[in-house]
């Protein structure tokens, strides 16, 4: 069964998506790059002959609509997420949506339940879930070699300050949904359950948007995760999963590493393959994991993956919009239904 993905918008994330999967030398299980849809289509022909993709759409409602494709990536801003995926999965296609699958938690739950009552695939595009580093942690955790995870300690910090798409709010603009997901999500990677307690400060702009997040997460049975995340700065971009045998360390970037260090100090690197394209963001190779696991779900009959779950996208739409009420951050949405 080939799985035909269809590319929605020709940005530098769908450019890197398109890019890894194209580039990939394993074994892609007959998925290909069918087509590409764009506000501007001449940005969309550009972008089909860069990666050579052989169909291209004017709307993106046309290649919703038409049965060229069987899954949407939906690579666009935050505030164009609900809608698109909507459309596809109204259409009837499955859907892997960038992070964050959408602004708040009653926009995630109407995506879900579209997709559960349409039995369509949805998957929140976390693509640290699939990594390879990410995987051996999970693996050293259950062998138990650390004891029980206590603590979590992650600091992301980039100074991307001037990119409007992070500090504008009709852009969706938000430290807590671009770089604070990421440790959003490994928290809830390691310690499962929902927090007990959420606890975030942070710096706004003139915009209301947040630039600057420090959040502690408690958890039953004194379990803690502690995370800054900073938009002005560059931080350590490392995170520690502390036991009581131990720790283990996701070297940098956390969010997606090549080299993790063992509780026994051992230092284990994943290589992500080449490309003779340039990539936009630091180790773009790994987003093949994503789609390769998308594509499996759908052969399978799945709706959701095991690993990147519904439920584990509600839980952090919740925690997102939990940080964002005690820091400050309103959009519009927010006052609607869905």
């Amino acid at each position: 069964m080939t799985i035909r993905w269809g590319i929605v918008t020709s940005g530098k994330i769908s450019h890197d998506f398109v890019n890894a999967v194209n580039s990939y030398p394993g074994d892609k299980g007959d998925m290909v790059i069918a087509a590409v849809a764009a506000r501007d289509k001449s940005r969309a022909e550009e972008f089909a002959k860069t990666h050579g993709i052989p169909k291209v759409f004017a709307t993106y409602a046309d290649m919703a609509k038409s049965n060229d494709i069987d899954v949407g990536y939906i690579g666009a801003l935050n505030p164009d997420h609900y809608p698109l995926t909507k459309l596809f999965l109204d259409s009837g296609k499955h859907v892997l949506c960038e992070k964050p699958l959408c602004l708040n938690l009653k926009q995630t739950q109407s995506l879900i339940n579209i997709a559960r009552n349409k039995n369509l695939f949805l998957m929140e595009a976390v693509w640290s879930r699939f990594s390879p580093s990410y995987i051996a942690l999970e693996k050293e955790i259950q062998a138990g070699k650390l004891g029980e995870p206590q603590f979590l300690e992650v600091n992301f910090g980039e100074s991307i300050v001037t990119v409007d798409r992070l500090i504008k709010k009709e852009m969706g603009g938000s430290a807590i949904l671009d770089l604070g997901i990421y440790t959003l999500q490994l928290a809830q990677y390691i310690f499962k359950d929902e927090p007990m307690k959420v606890t975030a400060v942070g710096e706004l702009n003139d915009e209301g948007v947040d630039l600057v997040d420090t959040v502690i997460l408690e958890y039953s049975g004194g379990r803690r995760a502690v995370f800054n995340v900073h938009s002005k700065l560059k931080l350590w971009n490392k995170a520690t999963v502390v036991g009581p045998l131990g720790r283990v360390t996701l070297e940098a970037p956390f969010h997606f590493p090549d080299t993790i260090t063992h509780v026994d100090g051992k230092v284990e690197k994943f290589p992500l393959h080449k490309s003779s394209l340039e990539f936009n963001f630091h180790n773009s190779a790994g987003l093949v994991y994503e789609a390769l696991e998308t594509a499996r779900c759908i052969r399978e009959g799945l709706i959701e993956s095991p690993r990147m779950s519904h439920q584990e996208s509600l839980v952090l739409a919740k925690l997102r919009d939990t940080v964002r009420k005690q820091v400050g951050v309103h959009y519009d949405v927010d006052d609607q239904e869905f």
